[in-house]
C-alpha cells in the first residue's frame, strides 16, 4: 500500500474528513456522559452498592483493554475506513441490548450492552485519534485532536443534561423506561454515522507513507522492533493511569456533590456534573490555542501537577471549597488524553496502527480504577479521590520524562514544533533543491496556518 499523508492532501479534502472523522467523537462522547450518570441510576433502580455499579465502568473500559488492539491489528490490515464501520456497527448493535435489558429489568444485561458498545467504541477511537494526529503536520497534532475532542467534551455534558430532566424526574427515578428510548436513538445515529461513512470518499493514510516522510527527514526511528518504542510503551502506562483517574472521578461525581452536606437533590446534582462536563469541554477548546504555541509535554506535566493538585481538594476540601476543586480538576483534565496520544504515537512510522491500539487500550485503566475508588466510597466518597491522586501523578512522570527526553535530544522547548521538519531542514545542505522546497513550503504555512491550527 502507497497511500498518502495528510500534509499532501488538498484544503478541500482535508477539511471533509477532519470533519467526518471529528463526528466520531461526538458519538461516544454522548455515550460516555450517559454511562457515568446510569451509575447512580442504577444504583437506586437496583438497589445495589456504589462498588457494585462500577461493573458498568468495568464492562465498558475493559472492552478498551480487550478490544484495542484487535481494533489496531484490523486497520493495519483493512485501513482506517472499515475500522471505522465495525466500530460503528458494534457500537450500534450494543445500543440496541439495551432495549430488551430495560423491558426485562436486568442489571447483567446492561453490563453486557455496555461491554460491546466499548468494543465499539475503542476500535473507533483507535481510528479516529489515530487519523486526526496524523491529518496534517506533526507540530499542530496536540492541537487538532484537542479541536476534535473538544466536541466529545460537549456530547459528554448532553448526556448528564438530559439524564436530569428524564432520568430523574417523577417516575423515571425510580424505572428503566426512558432509558431504552435513549439507546435506541443513540442506535440509530450509529446507524445514519454508519451509512455517511460509506458513501464518502476518506483519503487512505498509511503506514508506508508516513514512514517515507520520517525516512526523507532522517528521522528512522521505526526501524526499531515496536516494543523499544519507550514513548509509546510508556504513553500507555501514562494513559492507563490518567483515563483510570478520570473515569473515577466522574462516576462518583453526582454521589460526591450529594454528599457535600450542601443540600444538593440528584437532579441538582445531574446538573452540576454537566456543568463539570462543560467545563471540561471548554478547557478543551482553551487548550488548542495553547497547543498552538506550547510544546505538549510541557503542557501535560502543569496540567499534572494541577490535576493532582485539585485532586487532593476534592478529597479533602470541606463543602463548597471541595465542589470548587471539582470543577477546576475537571478543567485541567481536558487536554491530557489526547496529548499523551500524540505524544506516545509521534513518529512511530511503520508501527503507527499498533502503537494507537496500545494508547488507546489504555483506556482500559477505567475498568479497574473506580472499583478500587468505589470500594473506598462506600465509606467516604470524598476520601476516595486518593485513588485519582495517584493516577494524576504517574500522568505527570510521564509528561516531565518526555520534557526531559526532548530536552537531552536537542534542548528545553517552550514552543511546539514539527520535528520532521526541523529534521529535514537541518540535512538539506543551503542552495541545493531540497532545501529551495522547503524553504518555499515554509513559505506558504502562513495561508495554510488555519487548517493546520483548527484555530
Amino acid at each position: 500500500m502507497t497511500g498518502v499523508t495528510g500534509t499532501q492532501l488538498s484544503r478541500g479534502r482535508w477539511a471533509f474528513a477532519f470533519a467526518l472523522v471529528t463526528s466520531l467523537f461526538f458519538t461516544w462522547g454522548f455515550a460516555y456522559g450517559l454511562l457515568d450518570v446510569l451509575n447512580s441510576h442504577f444504583q437506586t433502580v437496583f438497589g445495589i452498592s456504589k462498588l457494585q455499579s462500577t461493573l458498568l465502568q468495568l464492562a465498558y473500559f475493559g472492552a478498551y483493554f480487550v478490544f484495542a488492539p484487535v481494533a489496531g491489528i484490523f486497520m493495519n490490515r483493512y485501513g482506517y475506513k472499515k475500522g471505522i464501520h465495525l466500530g460503528l456497527s458494534l457500537y450500534s448493535l450494543g445500543a440496541i441490548f439495551f432495549w430488551p435489558s430495560a423491558k426485562f429489568a436486568k442489571y447483567g444485561g446492561f453490563v453486557g450492552s455496555t461491554f460491546v458498545i466499548g468494543c465499539g467504541l475503542s476500535c473507533l477511537e483507535v481510528a479516529a485519534n489515530s487519523y486526526i494526529s496524523v491529518l496534517g503536520t506533526q507540530k499542530y497534532a496536540a492541537a487538532r485532536l484537542n479541536f476534535s475532542q473538544g466536541f466529545q467534551g460537549v456530547a459528554t455534558f448532553a448526556g448528564p443534561m438530559i439524564a436530569s430532566r428524564w432520568f430523574f424526574q417523577g417516575k423515571n427515578a425510580t424505572t428503566l423506561d426512558t432509558v431504552q428510548w435513549v439507546y435506541l436513538a443513540v442506535a440509530g445515529l450509529g446507524v445514519v454515522l454508519n451509512i455517511l461513512f460509506y458513501f464518502c470518499d476518506l483519503p487512505d493514510i498509511t503506514e508506508d507513507a508516513l514512514a517515507r516522510e520520517m525516512h526523507a527527514a532522517g528521522i528512522k526511528a521505526d526501524e526499531e522492533p515496536f516494543w523499544k518504542q519507550y514513548h509509546c510503551i510508556f504513553g500507555w502506562v501514562a494513559q492507563t493511569t490518567y483515563v483510570g483517574a478520570q473515569v473515577g472521578v466522574a462516576a462518583l461525581a453526582v454521589n460526591y456533590l450529594t454528599e457535600q452536606g450542601l443540600g444538593i437533590s440528584k437532579s441538582t446534582a445531574s446538573q452540576l456534573f454537566s456543568y463539570c462536563q462543560i467545563t471540561f469541554a471548554v478547557g478543551r477548546f482553551v487548550g488548542v490555542g495553547l497547543l498552538n504555541f506550547f510544546d505538549p509535554a510541557l503542557l501535560l506535566s502543569i496540567y499534572g501537577i494541577a490535576c493532582a493538585t485539585f485532586a487532593l481538594g476534592v478529597s479533602f476540601g470541606p463543602g463548597r471549597s471541595g465542589v470548587g476543586c471539582l470543577f477546576a480538576l475537571f478543567f485541567f483534565e481536558s487536554i491530557c488524553y489526547p496529548v499523551i496520544f500524540t505524544l506516545g504515537t509521534k513518529n512511530l512510522g511503520r508501527h503507527t496502527k499498533r502503537g494507537s491500539g496500545l494508547i488507546v487500550m489504555g483506556v482500559g485503566g477505567g475498568a479497574w480504577w473506580p472499583p478500587m475508588q468505589g470500594a473506598i466510597a462506600d465509606h467516604n466518597t470524598a476520601h476516595s479521590y486518593v485513588i485519582p491522586f495517584v493516577g494524576y501523578v504517574i500522568m505527570t512522570i510521564y509528561g516531565v520524562g518526555m520534557v526531559v527526553s526532548q530536552a537531552s535530544q536537542g534542548g528545553f522547548r517552550l514552543r511546539t514544533i514539527d520535528e520532521i521538519e526541523e529534521k529535514a531542514a537541518e540535512i538539506a545542505p543551503e542552495g541545493s533543491v531540497e532545501s529551495e522546497k522547503i524553504s518555499s513550503e515554509l513559505d506558504k504555512k502562513p495561508d495554510e496556518e488555519f487548517v493546520e491550527t483548527v484555530a
